[in-house]
């Protein structure tokens, strides 16, 4: 069965999406709190299991990079559940895995195969009406943000209780699962354009050149994600110390108002819907310049820290929304391309935030990693400035 645009999308589709999107992307984030668990089981030092996430995050860029556009000239749903498949094998993968370049090797794959969220959101705003793309994207984007947070919680507490190989192996048979599902309810849907591979990924420059909104879109994000990986990069040596001094369980804990950025985000797609996308990126940056602020002269206070922090994170969440909603737009044949273009430019984004957080924090500590995404919110709040949508 072939999707009608002329009647939007299904609701029962969207749900499909949004739970799809969120058990994929969690493969991503199991790692992060079994690294010790891996690091004892495979007896490597903690350095050495440190490359479980860095491989996991190559292939993601990779997969981005290499894989994504194949959505522009491939059938989706097919390419969607050949995917799925090789997720479930890299998976199990890892759960086999008896020493570290088994693991590296698996973790590589996992991020490479894990597309389902970067294949999904393009598709689901091709098949969406205009007057409903916001509020599909954000109901969508609402399943991706539970399943990174859950991912988090849910697998070190069967690390706990089971292992850790038994939540590689349990996350392999939910991607089977999935695979059933996308193959059964999804429909086809088949790109009209016709070319080579080469040809597909040469094009991608030639959108970046073509495309002034996609750039401006890309630079935007790249900053305002570069800004969030700078914050989180900080926050557990923040905690850390006086006046706080957390152990790292409490930090942890503050992944969770990414739920109100869940619980938001159809929300904040329906106001996209009504009062545009330049509109709402411009509030979404002034929110983050607002939280920054609050987090510099009161995150020294408990109720500043979270209050900063869940205004940042949906401050960043929202203007993410809001952009795929008017970049998706551009060009209807290219979705997926320029979907390539706008996730690689914030992995870079995330790669600066990263360096800088480190430099910032070194030398100045709290009010230098604040003053530094504060810096960056304002690279961003130059670039919306550059003409309208």
């Amino acid at each position: 069965m072939n999707q009608d645009r002329s009647d939007g999308i299904a609701p029962q589709t969207v749900i499909l999406m949004a739970v799809a999107v969120g058990v994929a992307i969690a493969n991503v984030y199991y790692n992060q709190p079994l690294l010790v668990d891996i690091q004892q089981g495979l007896g490597v030092t903690p350095a050495e299991a440190g490359f479980l996430p860095v491989a996991t995050q190559l292939g993601l860029a990779l997969g981005i990079l290499l894989l994504v556009p194949l959505g522009d000239l491939l059938e989706r749903r097919r390419l969607l559940v050949v995917l799925s498949c090789a997720t479930a094998i890299a998976l199990l993968g890892m759960a086999l895995a008896v020493n570290l370049s088994w693991a590296v090797i698996a973790s590589l794959g996992i991020g490479l195969t894990t597309m389902v969220p970067y294949l999904l959101l393009p598709l689901a705003n091709e098949w969406a009406k205009p007057d409903q793309q916001g509020r599909v994207l954000g109901t969508i984007l609402s399943g991706l943000f539970v399943g990174i947070l859950l991912a988090r919680t849910v697998s070190g507490l069967v690390g706990a209780w089971v292992g850790w190989r038994c939540m590689y192996a349990l996350a392999s048979g939910l991607m089977l699962i999935l695979v059933l599902a996308l193959h059964r309810l999804l429909p086809e849907s088949r790109p009209q354009i016709k070319t080579s591979y080469a040809e597909l990924l040469l094009s991608l420059w030639h959108l970046v050149r073509s495309q002034p909104l996609l750039r401006k879109s890309s630079l935007l994000q790249a900053m305002l994600f570069g800004c969030l990986i700078a914050f989180w990069g900080v926050l557990a040596f923040f905690l850390a110390g006086p006046p706080y001094n957390y152990r790292s369980a409490v930090a942890g804990m503050f992944g969770l108002v990414g739920l109100v950025t869940a619980f938001a985000a159809p929300r904040v797609g329906q106001m996209v819907d009504r009062s545009g996308s330049d509109r709402i990126i411009g509030i979404s940056i002034a929110l983050v310049a607002i939280a920054l602020l609050i987090l510099l002269f009161i995150g020294y206070s408990l109720w500043g820290l979270i209050l900063g922090t869940v205004l940042l994170d949906l401050g960043v969440q929202s203007a993410h929304l809001a952009n795929q909603n008017r970049i998706y737009r551009l060009v209807p044949g290219a979705r997926n391309r320029i979907g390539t273009v706008y996730f690689v430019s914030s992995f870079i984004g995330g790669s600066l935030g990263s360096f800088l957080q480190t430099y910032a924090w070194k030398t100045w500590h709290w009010p230098g990693a604040c003053l530094t995404c504060l810096l960056m919110t304002g690279i961003a709040f130059l670039v919306h400035g550059w003409g309208q949508e």
